[in-house]
């Protein structure tokens, strides 16, 4: 069990549904906080034949000499095609985020450190996996270097892996075995289109039923990152000054600096320094006050335009389903000179990043004369519904403008990938000739469509795990494996287990 941080606990929880319902008895995990490491090791539910933390591997490469052969043998063996992704990965270690707030870009690193982090990390995890010898491993996540190394190591050695990915319906939970895509989800699609048996009629329904409704009446698959949910606008970002708010804020500042004068572990390399804790909240409320509102243009839904929705970053969906992709300003460039004369390109911030890039990233924008700068604020369902095309990495915004039947193209790795009306653009000097492809001779698909969304409700689970991180901690597991009973059900039919 690969438990990266708040997942500790629910994949806890899940080896004890596991345990429990399946009868599976051996476990080992590796995790990435000492908090998590102290749960797992005081609980007494499950033994865990081991359990390794990441931030004491971390520690290694202090002692680690650099070894050009070791270096070419892992490029070898679990190069894709070279080591620099597992670096490129890892936000800490690469970039020095997390530590310090986005935009910050400067590793604490050199390039010989980052190397040597790489190979003490690569022998502690082959020798882990060698030695513990795991039939499979199970992935929330895979955000580092540590779990990417995982992840490679086990197919070299042929380990199932198992990847936790939301199916963008509501609260449904895939697996696969290939993070690049939905691996069950398309090979069940494909058997459908193929006229396999073994296709349950009623997810048919349930994907025709799906799509009526959101069609009608659409509604985000999760509220975590929609415009209700996060504080787009000065006056909701300044309630921290309200009495009782700031009573609370100034708690929580005097515990972040408490915690860490007593914290006997302050060397670990993901704990972060109180004094840079505030310094970036400063910064970021400094950006709010200043604003933004002189930069947003109004949207005018009887023009052509496209419409290329923002990623939040440091995120998953870029780091690894998109690396080529990191720079979205230089991508916004790409797109606006890829579209034909008369069209504009509406840009819009995510929710989640409100306050976080400064006005300078924002002013670069508006520098290309056919961008539109659609204030945060602005619900996407409309700019999706009216534009000509919708052009993404692989956020949900392609997704629900799939939906909405408009065309779409990708640059990242993404399910609906999939399907065949979808343009997945893998060189950037196909992108004129795919915009115009997509605006001209656009066929959309709906039978095939029907027969992914189908695959979606065949091939997951109802399983909310944002709501399954927020209950604090190790507390109330017995919720938590309720919560986590039908995930634990669909993992099981891959592995081919029986009750108990």
């Amino acid at each position: 069990m690969f438990m990266k941080r708040r997942f500790a606990y629910a994949g806890h929880a899940m080896a004890m549904v596991l345990q429990k319902k399946y009868g599976v008895k051996d476990f080992c995990g590796y995790t990435s906080l000492r908090s998590s490491l102290n749960f797992l090791q005081s609980q007494k539910d499950i033994h865990y034949s081991e359990l390794a933390l990441d931030e004491d591997v971390h520690k290694l490469y202090r002692k680690e000499k650099l070894d050009p052969e070791y270096l070419k043998f892992l490029e070898k063996e679990y190069g894709i095609p070279n080591l620099w992704p597992y670096i490129e990965i890892d936000r800490i270690i690469r970039h020095g985020q997390f530590l310090r707030e986005y935009p910050h870009d400067a590793p604490f690193y050199s390039h010989e450190d980052m190397l040597r982090i790489l190979q003490a990390r690569a022998r502690f995890l082959i020798d882990f996996v060698e030695r513990q010898k795991p039939d499979f491993i199970l992935f929330a996540v895979i955000t580092g270097m540590s779990s990417l190394l995982l992840y490679h190591i086990a197919k070299k050695k042929n380990i199932k892996t198992f990847f936790i990915q939301t199916s963008r319906i509501g609260t449904k939970q895939t697996l696969t075995e290939d993070y690049n895509k939905l691996s069950y989800v398309e090979k069940t699609s494909n058997n459908m289109r193929e006229g396999a048996s073994g296709f349950q009629t009623k997810h048919l329904a349930e994907a025709k039923n799906f799509l009526n409704n959101f069609r009608e009446k659409p509604a985000p698959h999760s509220i975590i990152d929609t415009v209700k949910f996060k504080p787009v606008d000065r006056r909701r970002q300044f309630e921290f000054l309200k009495p009782r708010n700031l009573i609370r804020s100034s708690s929580w500042a005097l515990k972040v600096a408490l915690d860490y004068i007593k914290d006997q572990n302050k060397d670990d390399h993901t704990t972060v320094k109180p004094w840079h804790y505030i310094l970036d909240r400063v910064k970021r409320k400094t950006r709010v006050l200043v604003g933004f509102d002189d930069l947003y243009d109004e949207a005018d839904f009887k023009e052509n335009f496209a419409f290329f929705p923002l990623h939040l970053e440091p995120e998953m969906s870029i780091s690894l389903f998109a690396p080529f992709y990191t720079d979205q300003l230089w991508l916004a460039k790409q797109i606006a000179r890829s579209l034909p004369a008369g069209f504009k390109l509406y840009v819009k911030e995510h929710p989640a990043m409100f306050g976080y890039r400064p006005r300078s990233f924002y002013r670069e924008l508006k520098k290309i004369p056919c961008v539109r700068l659609i204030r945060p604020s602005q619900e996407s369902f409309p700019l999706i519904k009216n534009a000509k095309l919708v052009i993404t990495m692989n956020s949900t915004a392609g997704w629900e403008a799939i939906l909405f039947k408009k065309p779409v193209i990708a640059f990242g790795n993404v399910f609906y990938n999939a399907l065949p009306m979808v343009k997945k653009c893998v060189a950037i000097e196909d992108l004129p000739h795919m915009v115009k492809e997509q605006l001209e001779k656009f066929h959309y698909d709906e039978n095939a469509l029907i027969r992914l969304i189908a695959a979606i409700f065949q091939e997951s689970a109802d399983a909310d795990l944002v709501q399954i991180w927020d209950i604090e901690g190790g507390s109330n597991m017995e919720k938590k494996e309720r919560e986590v009973v039908q995930l634990v059900d669909l993992l099981a039919s891959k592995l081919g287990l029986k009750t108990v």
